[in-house]
């Protein structure tokens, strides 16, 4: 007797299994990765940091800024940290470009998540060549220019001071 007739003997009354009622699922696929859409925002970013910066662009004063036809108050309250300061960021070590990209970024954040008024620490210059303040003005006529931005003010010493900027944005 053969190996394949030993098999058939030995599987000459077996019937085949009843289907059960179960479903097989396939594992979840991952979320897309929406990457033109990310590319796009990236873009919009950096277009916004390039555009807002304009060396002919003059603010009045430079401690302070004021969406125009709003009330004076705001200064006020914002300097004397009638609002929370919610989130900051520091620019320190960063170029001019990478500065301008970062906080637009960061505006953009505090924005999607309901952010109010937040600290952007930019620096005094001091280490910078002829120990020019680069980031400061530059951070301030970004911010200036911006829509989304209802004042900013320098906040005191102990918060900064100079070298650092308390931001109210639009709710």
């Amino acid at each position: 007797m053969t190996r394949d007739d030993e098999f058939r003997d030995a599987v000459r009354g077996v019937a085949p299994l009843r289907r059960t009622n179960r479903v097989l699922h396939e594992p979840a696929r991952p979320a897309p990765i929406p990457a033109k859409h990310h590319e796009d925002e990236r873009a919009v970013l950096q277009e916004l940091a390039r555009a807002t910066f304009d060396d002919d662009a003059q603010i009045e004063d430079d401690a302070s800024y004021l969406r125009p036809g709003l009330p004076r108050d705001i200064l006020r309250k914002l300097r004397r940290t009638h609002w929370v300061v919610q989130d900051h960021l520091d620019l320190h070590g960063l170029t001019g470009d990478e500065a301008a990209l970062e906080t637009s970024r960061f505006i953009a954040s505090c924005l999607h998540r309901g952010l109010r008024c937040v600290r952007i620490v930019h620096g005094k210059g001091l280490r910078s060549p002829g120990r020019e303040p680069v980031l400061k003005r530059r951070i301030r006529k970004l911010l200036a220019r911006r829509n989304d931005v209802i004042a900013f003010v320098e906040p005191r010493a102990a918060q900064g001071g100079s070298g650092a900027v308390v931001v109210l944005l639009a709710g």
